[in-house]
């Protein structure tokens, strides 16, 4: 009978996807210790963009926020997704930052540590992947799974091979989008088992309707181990239900270990919480829909949405399907980069930018133009000389190396810039990866009149 281990995702990717992360610790708090008697193999409680939304819109020090979950939850892992040598942001730090960023991390509570890059350039995964390992970490090694004539079995498989040859302690397939088939994703599994003998996670998300299929056809190929949220904040652009994913698998003979009188209090739990989030407008409904267009365009849920809310900020949501039909275009030109962070948005921008302007490659973002130039990584595919001379012209400054090596130790001057504030190395990357919020979140801390604003008052005095 195989056992088939479950990560939940409800505290992280779970509520990102479906709330934009606002869920505070308040609510987590009271159901802690039942998510870790509810035997799961992990819990994800950070990273991705819940650290940026604790101190912008939370008023909450993410780093305090680990300590507490960790204090509450005893035996089952915590887990968290890091963006290899972008960490938490979306530019390349130095390996002072990584490194120190890595070690803070497991110090504070965290065991598992997924590590990706939008490129599937391992050179910005090695940092990483040695620090979680140095720190008593497990370092996670995460393929961005996309679709392209590029990007077939033997390519991952060969990735596969080169995560576990860095120090990779487990590999996850990572389906940001939800386009992983069944029928590749058995392929897929099948292969990198018969290939790398390492735990294998399959991650993917319910938006195209096919995410159930594709994890029952993952584990009969073999996964160890499947990303599932509890129902509460399942479905739509969030994973498949916890639940029903338990329940249907035991049917099937597959030993899980969950309680699932547990797993009915969780969502006991968490079905207010969500209504509130309703109720309050931050759970747009259309998060729960199912959007077979994913299949087509290759675009992620989350996307999807951004996209409508940029046109819409601008008066254009007529040229919604035009854009929708222009990101597979963009992706194409500039070599078939999977579709996530910070890639996702970078695509979504260029391909708004080209309907607007009526024009493809008129209007270039600062970010396109150091991607063509390397400065992200290594594309997946090379960039053409056409594509490359329209964004970047003649632009002398393109770079193979990786793109870390350019970038000289940053900790020092992150300690001098925020010394006044900070009490600690968690308060200088908290100001590493987030200046403006992180000042001013540090600032209000030590000052309650930090950011009220100075007032001058002009007084006249009549001396008789």
């Amino acid at each position: 009978m195989k056992n088939i281990r479950f990560m939940e995702t409800v505290l992280r990717d779970g509520q990102q996807s479906q709330i934009a992360t606002r869920m505070p610790i308040s609510d987590m708090l009271p159901i802690l210790e039942t998510m870790d008697q509810a035997g799961y193999h992990a819990l994800e409680v950070w990273g991705g963009a819940t650290f940026d939304a604790a101190i912008r819109f939370l008023n909450e020090d993410p780093w305090e926020r680990l300590r507490t979950i960790r204090q509450h939850v005893k035996h089952t892992k915590l887990q968290m997704l890091l963006r290899g040598q972008n960490i938490l942001g979306y530019k390349h730090y130095a390996d002072d930052v990584v490194e120190e960023f890595v070690k803070k991390s497991v110090e504070n509570g965290i065991d598992v540590i997924r590590i990706f890059d939008a490129l599937n350039d391992t050179r910005n995964l090695a940092t990483a992947i040695k620090a979680t390992k140095a720190a008593g970490g497990e370092a996670q090694a995460a393929i961005s799974y996309t679709t392209s004539d590029f990007h077939t079995i033997p390519y991952f498989v060969q990735l596969a091979k080169d995560l576990a040859a860095i120090g990779a302690d487990s590999i996850a397939i990572k389906d940001m989008a939800g386009v992983l088939t069944p029928n590749d994703a058995y392929q897929l599994v099948s292969e990198i088992k018969a290939a790398v003998d390492l735990p294998l996670e399959v991650h993917t998300h319910a938006t195209s309707g096919i995410s159930e299929m594709t994890y029952l056809k993952s584990v009969e190929a073999g996964a160890d181990i499947i990303d599932t949220a509890i129902s509460s904040f399942s479905g739509g652009t969030s994973q498949p239900s916890t639940e029903s994913m338990a329940i249907a698998l035991e049917g099937l003979g597959y030993q899980t270990n969950l309680d699932i009188n547990k797993l009915s209090k969780i969502a006991e739990h968490f079905n207010p919480v969500r209504d509130r989030f309703r109720q309050a407008g931050l759970l747009n409904p259309k998060v729960k829909d199912t959007e077979p267009r994913t299949l087509l365009y290759k675009v992620p849920g989350g996307m999807l949405s951004n996209l409508l809310n940029q046109l819409k900020e601008q008066g254009l949501e007529d040229k919604y399907q035009a854009v929708l039909e222009e990101v597979p275009h963009v992706r194409a030109d500039l070599g078939y980069p999977p579709l996530v962070t910070p890639l996702s948005q970078m695509v979504g921008t260029q391909a708004v930018m080209n309907v607007i302007s009526g024009e493809r490659y008129k209007l270039v973002p600062k970010e396109i133009k150091d991607y063509v130039k390397g400065y992200y990584g290594r594309p997946p595919v090379p960039v053409s000389d056409a594509i490359r001379h329209k964004i970047i012209g003649d632009d002398p400054d393109v770079i193979t190396v990786r793109p870390a090596d350019l970038i000289a130790p940053q900790m020092v001057n992150y300690r001098k810039e925020i010394g006044q504030y900070a009490h600690s190395t968690e308060d200088v990357l908290m100001y590493a990866l987030f200046p403006e919020q992180a000042k001013d979140f540090l600032g209000r801390r030590e000052d309650p009149f930090y950011d009220v604003p100075t007032q001058l008052v002009e007084v006249t005095i009549d001396v008789d």
